[in-house]
């Protein structure tokens, strides 16, 4: 079985081309679960399905490590984008892909050195009801549970941002952990915990449902951005620094967030499966 490993700041997926190549009946859950581990399969943070489609220049499937199914993934989305372009799929400079989020729009962005790419993510969500959050009000901003203060925003998938002064080991793998599971979230839900440096950038980890903490997080930046941004403390701009590197966050003048980062691929294999 070919595959793609691809990374983005980090957060490195395994990606199936069929546009190229043709792949049996798979379960593409228990496939994302095997090759996914880092000591029995070829290592990620989950599986990536690049397919042809009719209505879109591309579509994306995305599972998690554990072999469940994601709405999409900001990270993915840029590799794929660069993938296709680079590789003569897709020779678009903006690319209209399908997820389960819905449609995102990528834009190859080139310079003399690399590549990188520019995603529109929409607008994001704060109600409750469409995160979703089963609690008694119409949004989670700045809301007391658990040990913190948080803010739940979708972005195409639920998150849980929390502000803190320091971010601990602890708050991402013990508190993390807990809440991804907490009984208020019934899609289960990516949690991230944020340090405000400035009005123009952020410090963030996060602990990905599904997958446990990541180098980095593509919606959960935007995620963090849009919730600092609610509640007045950043501006419009914003540089995200999380473990495995930068992504710019702006605010467009259509009120849809942007995310700019990099995408590269890591190596081409055969998966014996």
């Amino acid at each position: 079985m070919p595959f793609i490993k691809m990374q983005g700041l980090g957060n490195d997926y395994i990606f199936l081309d069929f546009f190229n190549n043709s792949f049996p009946r798979i379960d593409f859950m228990k496939l994302a679960n095997d090759i996914s581990n880092r000591h029995f399969g070829v290592g990620a943070d989950g599986l990536v399905l690049v397919m042809p489609t009719a209505r879109f220049d591309v579509k994306m499937r995305m599972f998690n490590a554990d072999g469940t199914e994601a709405e999409m993934c900001g990270n993915a989305i840029r590799c794929i984008a660069k993938y296709v372009y680079q590789h003569n799929i897709v020779r678009k400079s903006i690319l209209k892909i399908d997820t389960l989020a819905g449609e995102i729009v990528a834009e190859i962005l080139l310079d003399k050195k690399d590549i990188r790419i520019a995603v529109d993510m929409g607008k994001p969500i704060f109600s409750a009801k469409e995160i979703p959050v089963k609690i008694d009000r119409d949004t989670v901003i700045n809301y007391p549970y658990y040990k913190y203060h948080i803010n739940c925003v979708s972005v195409g998938n639920p998150h849980c941002v929390i502000f803190v002064d320091k971010i601990t080991d602890d708050m991402v793998l013990k508190h993390g952990a807990k809440l991804e599971k907490a009984d208020i979230f019934p899609k289960r839900i990516n949690v991230e915990f944020a340090r405000i440096i400035n009005r123009d950038e952020i410090k963030m980890r996060v602990w990905e449902r599904g997958t446990g903490e990541t180098l980095s997080c593509g919606t959960g930046a935007v995620a963090v951005a849009a919730s600092a941004y609610i509640n007045n403390l950043v501006d419009k701009k914003v540089t995200v620094h999380l473990l495995g590197g930068v992504l710019e966050i702006e605010i467009m003048n259509n009120g849809n967030f942007r995310m700019i980062g990099p995408a590269e691929e890591v190596f081409y294999g055969e998966y014996l499966w």
